[in-house]
């Protein structure tokens, strides 16, 4: 599902002009961006949270010149889903690997 997706479903399903729903799911994107870069973390009770987690330093390899390289310790942006949203994800996606119908 796209960006572009979630603003046609989510006019669809309120009546509301896709301009205003694009401005408003731009700018709840710019808004938990710029938390995460000034290192705060954003909770969304029921959905998950936004995170910001601390990657230590570590010794990598540079395959073409077979050389060790520090890696310097680093901050990532990362997503903790909340246990209803994973425990309803579990119940309810249907995979590829359950068996099909041959009737």
């Amino acid at each position: 599902m796209t960006k572009a997706d979630i603003v046609n479903e989510i006019s669809e399903k309120t009546g509301i002009e896709k301009l205003v729903v694009q401005t408003a799911v731009e700018s709840f994107m710019k808004t938990v961006r710029n938390s995460m870069i000034e290192g705060k973390n954003v909770y969304l009770r029921g959905f998950g949270t936004f995170v910001v987690k601390k990657r230590a330093e570590k010794i990598g390899r540079d395959i073409s010149k077979n050389t060790t390289v520090v890696i310097p310790a680093h901050y990532i942006p990362a997503f903790k889903a909340s246990k209803t949203f994973t425990e309803r994800v579990k119940k309810n996606v249907k995979t590829a690997e359950e068996p099909k119908n041959l009737d």
